[in-house]
C-alpha cells in the first residue's frame, strides 16, 4: 500500500471513529434528569442539561476573569456523557460514591475510547479534571453544575427541592459550598434566590417563563 493509500485509509478509520462517538453520545437524550424545564414541567434529559451549562458559562465567564472559558465550555459539554452508560444520579438520592465512581470512569474509558487515541486523550483529560475539581477552571465548571439546577428549581416551585422534601437549610448546606469555591462573588445573589423561594415568593426578578413565553407568543400569533 502506497503512502496516499495509507494515508487516506487512516484519514477514513479516524473519521468513522469520530462518527460512532458522534452516534454514541446521541444516547444523552434519553437520560432523563429530576429536574423540570421552566415552560413544559417536563423531565429535563441530560443533553439539555450539558448545553445550558455550556450558555451559562458563557453568559456568566466574566464572573471569573482570567480563566480559560474554552476549557470549561468543553468540560460542561463532555462531563455527564458517561451518563449514556450509567444513567443521572441526583444528588438528593443516597448512593454508593465509590460505586458510581468507579462504574463512571469504565464509561469514560469506553464512550471516549470511541474516538482516535488523540481526541480520545483530550476529552478524557477534560472529563478527570472535571471530576478531580482541582482547577480554577473545574471549580468554575462546578459551580455552574450546581446553579444550573438550582435556578429551575426556584422556576418550577421548588422542583427537586420539594420532591425530596429539603428545607431550606439543607438546600443552602449542599449547594453553597460548590458555588461559592467556584464563583465567590455570586452567592449572595444565588442565595437571595433560595431564601425568597422558601418564603413564598418566586424568583419575580428572574421568572423567566413569564416575560419569554409572552414574548413568544407574540411572535408567534399571526398579524391581522
Amino acid at each position: 500500500m502506497d503512502t496516499v493509500t495509507a494515508d487516506a485509509t487512516d484519514t477514513a478509520d479516524a473519521l468513522a471513529r469520530r462518527f460512532a462517538f458522534l452516534a454514541e453520545i446521541d444516547g444523552l437524550k434519553a437520560v432523563l434528569r429530576q429536574n423540570r424545564t421552566v415552560r413544559e414541567r417536563r423531565r429535563e434529559n441530560s443533553a439539555e442539561h450539558s448545553w445550558h451549562l455550556a450558555m451559562f458559562a458563557l453568559v456568566l465567564g466574566d464572573l471569573a476573569p482570567g480563566l480559560d472559558l474554552g476549557r470549561v465550555i468543553a468540560m460542561l459539554l463532555v462531563h455527564d456523557i458517561v451518563e449514556v452508560d450509567v444513567g443521572d444520579v441526583p444528588i438528593h438520592g443516597a448512593y454508593d460514591a465509590a460505586a458510581l465512581a468507579r462504574l463512571e470512569a469504565a464509561a469514560a474509558e469506553r464512550i471516549f475510547g470511541l474516538l482516535p487515541k488523540a481526541q480520545r486523550d483530550r476529552f478524557l483529560a477534560l472529563w478527570t479534571e472535571f471530576e478531580a475539581n482541582t482547577t480554577a477552571e473545574a471549580r468554575f465548571a462546578r459551580a455552574l453544575d450546581r446553579l444550573q439546577p438550582l435556578l429551575l428549581n426556584t422556576l418550577t416551585e421548588g422542583g427537586t427541592w420539594a420532591e425530596n422534601g429539603l428545607s431550606e437549610a439543607q438546600v443552602l448546606a449542599r449547594y453553597a459550598p460548590v458555588i461559592e469555591r467556584g464563583i465567590p462573588g455570586l452567592w449572595p445573589f444565588v442565595e437571595a434566590l433560595v431564601r425568597r423561594h422558601y418564603r413564598g415568593g418566586r424568583a419575580r426578578a428572574l421568572s423567566v417563563e413569564v416575560v419569554a413565553g409572552s414574548a413568544t407568543r407574540k411572535r408567534a400569533t399571526p398579524e391581522g
